[in-house]
């Protein structure tokens, strides 16, 4: 009879693994196609930028610096830490539910009844004040059959890695952003240095044209037009040092520290990483910290969606307690033990519909999940290809631009020339030829700046600056 009672429990505690692993379902990874994700850029080669530390990426010993610092101190970094230790705190939380709790209870009470509420006979004298002293120990432990808290703590430790995931992702951004402010910062220090040049050339040429007015070369409209062109660059400077002070300001918000003065190189002495290689987009999904943490983020969801199924089957409660109880405290420790064992099963009948919602708002919030690491991984394909097309074209603008700047600036030469020794120009053919060279130096610093930020955007794009 004991082996049959035996094989009876093996075959009941089979049956419930069995039907536990129905209800919670094993994850697997969402299926997302990568192909021709680079757009013209496909490729074998598995090597990526992304491996490089970026302390190798940028050259520039102030910009480390500043990095370093933003590393150290920015605070939307630090905010990502704390989600971090909440986040652990919380898988801390879902893997004690898979323990037994443990409570001590000590108490005592006294208790006097109303003689006239008993309603005795007469003559019946009895003690109508007790006193009791309880001293009990408690536990219960939900049996997790169906696999309800094993799939809470599995979308804990999700979060857990989304949220360290997450925190990479801010740190990628955080170095993107402060290489690019520190290079806009430069290129706006060169815009300023090209104009204080221009002023320099603009008011030498007022006092040319005065000049060649008093030696009837040119007439008093020459005077006036080259004044207007020399106030024309004149006026740009307050704009320009405004800039400055403002991307100062927004570097130093990076930094977490009140607005200063910021320590920088110039323009001239950035020379842009040439070696962009991508690897192939697969590799985003280990790379780059926001898909990565949008496919946790499903991870997440999935769990999630298990333990609301959970909700629909019996849950399994062993509940004991046990102690010492005595009405004279003297009596404590003599034959004053008791306990009590309870087990319980639990079958929800009619819950107003709680675990059907809490299903539909899960699989809802599963399948949200899902389509926002689809599109996160999309934006990451589109970023990685702006950012290939960026430098290509910042590249070959460079080459045009400076052929550009040097023919103007022979027309520039040319004009001034003639206007001094021939009657065959006037000052407008001057004026026009230095607003054009002007126009095309600013535009020149621009196509630096396009070509360093590509280059960061593109570190950035691939998951590079967390290793």
């Amino acid at each position: 009879m004991k082996l049959k009672t035996k094989s009876s429990f093996l075959i009941i505690g089979i049956s419930v693994l069995f039907l536990g692993a129905c209800v919670s379902q094993k994850y697997e990874n969402p299926k997302v196609t990568t192909d021709n994700l680079y757009r013209d850029n496909a490729t074998s080669d598995t090597t990526t930028m992304a491996s490089l530390p970026w302390q190798n990426l940028f050259a520039d010993a102030d910009l480390q610096m500043l990095i370093q610092q933003g590393l150290n101190q920015n605070l939307d970094l630090k905010q990502a830490i704390e989600r971090i230790k909440i986040a652990q705190a919380t898988l801390s939380q879902s893997r004690s539910a898979l323990l037994p709790s443990l409570q001590a209870d000590v108490s005592a009470s006294d208790n006097k009844q109303s003689k006239a509420a008993l309603n005795f006979p007469a003559g019946v004298n009895i003690n109508l004040e007790t006193q009791t002293y309880r001293a009990q120990l408690s536990t219960s432990w939900e049996a997790d059959i169906w696999g309800k808290l094993s799939s809470a703590k599995r979308s804990a430790y999700a979060t857990l890695l989304q949220s360290d995931a997450a925190k990479r992702a801010v740190q990628t951004t955080l170095i993107a952003n402060i290489a690019n402010t520190y290079y806009n910062l430069l290129a706006l220090d060169k815009q300023l240095q090209i104009t204080l040049q221009t002023i320099k050339s603009r008011t030498a040429n007022v006092q040319t044209m005065k000049a060649l007015k008093e030696g009837a070369r040119v007439n008093g409209a020459a005077v006036v037009q080259s004044e207007a062109n020399l106030y024309a660059a004149e006026v740009s400077l307050p704009d320009l040092r405004r800039s400055i002070r403002e991307t100062e300001n927004a570097l130093n918000v990076l930094l977490a520290r009140a607005p200063q003065n910021i320590k920088r190189t110039n323009l001239d002495s950035q020379v842009a990483y040439t070696n962009l290689k991508t690897g192939i987009p697969a590799q985003l999904l280990q790379n780059r910290p926001d898909v990565l943490a949008a496919e946790l983020g499903f991870r997440a969801a999935f769990e999630n969606t298990n333990v609301a199924k959970a909700y629909f089957y019996p849950a399994l409660t062993l509940t004991a307690s046990g102690g010492l109880s005595t009405l004279q405290l003297k009596d404590f420790f003599n034959n004053a033990v008791f306990y009590n064992l309870v087990g319980g099963l639990t079958q929800p009948i009619f819950a107003k519909g709680q675990n059907k919602s809490r299903l539909k708002i899960s699989q809802a919030q599963q399948q949200q999940a899902l389509y926002t690491f689809e599109q996160t991984m999309l934006v990451a394909g589109q970023e990685v290809s702006n950012a290939l097309y960026a430098y290509q074209t910042a590249s070959e603008k460079e080459l045009i631009r400076a052929k550009q700047i040097a023919s103007l600036t022979k027309a520039v030469d040319f004009t001034q020339e003639l206007l001094r020794y021939s009657s065959a120009t006037n000052y407008t053919d001057v004026l026009t030829s230095e607003q054009s060279l002007l126009a095309a130096q600013l535009n020149s610093v621009n196509d630096k700046l396009q070509q360093l930020q590509s280059v960061v955007n593109l570190y950035r794009a691939l998951g590079g600056g967390w290793k």
